[in-house]
């Protein structure tokens, strides 16, 4: 899907300011986007994206004049992708441009600082993640004040044309979430063009559009997220439909005891695919998403290894009802798709033991679902509600503390103080109920301060 916005000079203040130090010159564009009201007849997250591409710098060479059209289209594939997540980061400050405005390379971060307060029942976690309520309550930790450097983080980006692969963008992602969320770790690595996606991404199982955004690094528990290393191939049909499909490498989670069973090495990629239909530019969209994959695992009593097929379905939309509000929603159901939700991927349920029957895995079955909505009060500042269940169907009569479903709600406020500095606060309630009908909940309000660069 190819969206070109033009770069109005509302919004620019500023085409062309030379730098004699160095022999380098500096086309910046500074963005004036609270000028522009709803009145003018664009969606307000538009006009908070011209803000973003407005505050990027272009440096080029020699004071090089590059057609404002050119810098804009590459801009926008940044922040204009089908797997963009509304966590990542913005395009960086400052993008060196060549001559004949073919090629755009920049490095830029993002600090990103998390504070919260759970009561009444604490998470364990910095992520909200209903699955970890401890039942019963933790009499040691039912108030718990924390904070996370988790999400900031360093990352390369290269933007060009080229004759036999055609626009492309390149991009190298690593940030601190690692070991105990300070570690340096590799979280996307991917070359894609107009139709192929090659290295470390976005699963095609998941729609990022359709998620609500939140503060909260784990988001509603109903979505299914995961990075895998991919080849994708996608193309969309007279700015209506697209299609896409993948095969990703497997990381299946099986609950093997190692007594009677064992899990096996993972042998057949994983298939991802969609179908979606598009509208109003691509501003709204309805997605069929499927998965297919191939769980192995040993049977130790019999000494025989066995395959069980594990798939996932989902069906999600996103689009605008005004020129400031959007709404969002996701519904998915699964087999051996466990590992790919947010909740279900803090255990190991891809394959589970079979009840009263030694040396049996299968597929259990899971469903989870997504609403939200978002609403902008200005250019600036804006607002998004999440609700979100994700629910477990194991075989048998389950009575004992095994996790049956867990809810997830979410309410936040945002302020773009600058194109590059936001801060954010966010109310949090989840749910946690097992099969045995204990339950607990817990509640959490958590303070942002994100910084792009």
């Amino acid at each position: 899907m190819k969206l070109h916005v033009a770069l109005n000079s509302v919004y620019c203040r500023r085409l062309l300011l030379l730098l004699s130090a160095g022999g380098f010159g500096l086309l910046g564009c500074y963005g004036q986007a609270d000028s522009v009201g709803v009145g003018s007849g664009k969606a307000v997250e538009d006009i908070r994206r011209e803000a973003m591409v407005s505050s990027t710098h272009v440096i080029t060479e020699n004071g090089e004049k590059v057609p404002v059209d050119s810098i804009v289209k590459k801009l926008n594939r940044f922040y204009i992708d089908q797997f963009r997540h509304f966590q990542d980061p913005r395009a960086p400050y400052f993008m060196f441009m060549s001559k004949d405005g073919k090629l755009a390379m920049g490095m830029g971060g993002l600090i990103r600082i998390r504070g919260f307060y759970d009561w009444n029942g604490s998470i364990p976690a910095n992520g909200f993640t209903p699955y970890l309520i401890p039942i019963p309550k933790n009499p040691e930790s039912l108030r718990r004040l924390g904070s996370t450097p988790a999400g900031t983080g360093l990352f390369f980006t290269i933007l060009g044309h080229n004759s036999f692969i055609g626009d492309f963008m390149g991009f190298i992602q690593c940030d601190f979430s690692g070991y105990e969320n300070r570690g340096f770790k590799l979280k996307k690595a991917y070359l894609q063009n107009d139709h192929w996606t090659v290295g470390y991404a976005t699963t095609t199982f998941e729609d990022p559009a359709a998620e609500p955004p939140t503060i909260d690094g784990s988001g509603p528990n109903g979505v299914n997220s995961r990075t895998n290393i991919l080849v994708r191939y996608s193309k969309t049909f007279k700015d209506k439909w697209t299609v896409a499909g993948s095969v990703e490498f497997p990381q299946s989670s099986i609950d093997a005891d190692g007594e009677y069973t064992k899990a096996c090495s993972d042998y057949v990629p994983d298939i991802a695919a969609f179908a979606q239909y598009q509208w109003n530019g691509g501003k709204g969209h309805v997605r069929l998403s499927g998965l297919f994959r191939m769980l192995s695992y040993r049977d130790l009593v019999e000494s025989r290894n066995h395959n069980i097929v594990g798939w996932g379905a989902q069906l999600s939309t996103t689009f605008l009802v005004s020129h400031s509000c959007r709404l969002f929603g996701i519904a998915s159901v699964g087999q051996g798709h466990e590992s790919y939700t947010t909740d279900l991927a803090c255990g190991s349920f891809d394959l589970v033991a079979k009840p009263f029957q030694r040396g049996e895995l299968y597929a259990p079955a899971g469903v989870g679902y997504v609403l939200g909505a978002q609403y902008y009060f200005t250019p600036k500042v804006y607002s998004n509600v999440a609700l979100s269940q994700q629910r477990y169907y194991p075989k048998g009569d389950l009575k004992d503390g095994q996790y049956k479903y867990g809810l997830y709600g979410a309410v936040n406020l945002f302020w773009d103080i600058t194109p590059r500095l936001e801060i954010g606060a966010e109310y949090l309630i989840g749910e946690r109920m097992n099969f045995n009908k204990e339950h607990e909940s817990a509640n959490r309000v958590t303070a942002m301060f994100m910084f792009s660069f």
